[in-house]
Order: structure tokens, then C-alpha cells, then sequence
């Protein structure tokens, strides 16, 4: 389970860094929901033991790129998703009561970012359906 544990922190911290850069450089009407997900996916890390770490950090500190914002968007979404999903199976693995809560915590985080970023999804539709409406009129 330490594994699963680890991989499911990378993840979050994966989110808090996809988050913050598009709080900085994604599209400006997105930036509100992107720190929400940032912020939140730093809770689901503060909430878990972070895994022992190499000299480079974090996986996330390799992020170099975000790529099209709706593409990342939708594999975020399913990221957050799947790691919901392994804190629960963890949760309900945990042999002592602190494990279990702060896997609540974290599953909580976790959803509460995935709508963000389905928030986000919505956001980028409605401007897309906007655009030809503007450039009609």
C-alpha cells in the first residue's frame, strides 16, 4: 500500500503544478478555478505523508509544459478521478484511524478540484460556442 499511497501524493502534487501554471499562463478566465485546484490538490498532498523523494523532487517539478487547455484539462479530470478512487481503496485498507481520516481529506480534495476542473471544462465550452455568435454580429 506505501506504493499506491506514493503514487496517489505524486499525483496530487501533479495537479497542484498543472493548477498553478494555468493559473499563470492558461486562458485568464480560468484562472480563478485553476488556484482552486492548486490549492486543493496541495491539501490532498498536506493531508498524505509524502514519499520518499529523489534529489530532483517531485515528479510535478519536471512539468515543463501544459500543451492544448482543454486536452489537460480532460486528463486531469480523469486523474483526479483515479485518485480518488485509490484513496479509497486505501481508506478502507487503513489499520489505524489516522490513515483512514486523512484519506478522507485527501478524497475530499481531490473531488472538490475535479469540479473545479469540470468548472473549467464548462467555461471553455461556453466561450468556444460564444466565438461564432461574436463573429457573426
Amino acid at each position: 500500500m506505501p506504493e499506491l499511497t506514493a503514487e496517489v501524493w505524486q499525483a496530487q502534487a501533479l495537479a497542484q503544478a498543472i493548477g498553478s501554471r494555468l493559473a499563470l499562463v492558461g486562458p485568464p478566465h480560468l484562472r480563478n478555478e485553476a488556484i482552486m485546484v492548486a490549492d486543493l490538490a496541495g491539501r490532498g498532498c498536506g493531508v498524505l505523508d509524502p514519499p520518499p523523494l529523489g534529489p530532483d523532487g517531485p515528479r510535478a517539478a519536471r512539468l515543463t509544459e501544459l500543451g492544448e487547455t482543454h486536452a489537460c484539462l480532460m486528463h486531469l479530470g480523469g486523474l483526479l478521478g483515479d485518485v480518488g478512487i485509490a484513496l479509497v481503496g486505501i481508506a478502507c485498507a487503513a489499520d489505524d484511524e489516522a490513515t483512514y481520516w486523512s484519506c478522507v481529506e485527501a478524497i475530499d480534495a481531490a473531488d472538490e478540484a475535479r469540479d473545479r476542473v469540470r468548472d473549467m471544462l464548462r467555461k471553455l465550452a461556453d466561450r468556444e460556442a460564444a466565438l461564432p455568435r461574436r463573429e457573426a454580429g
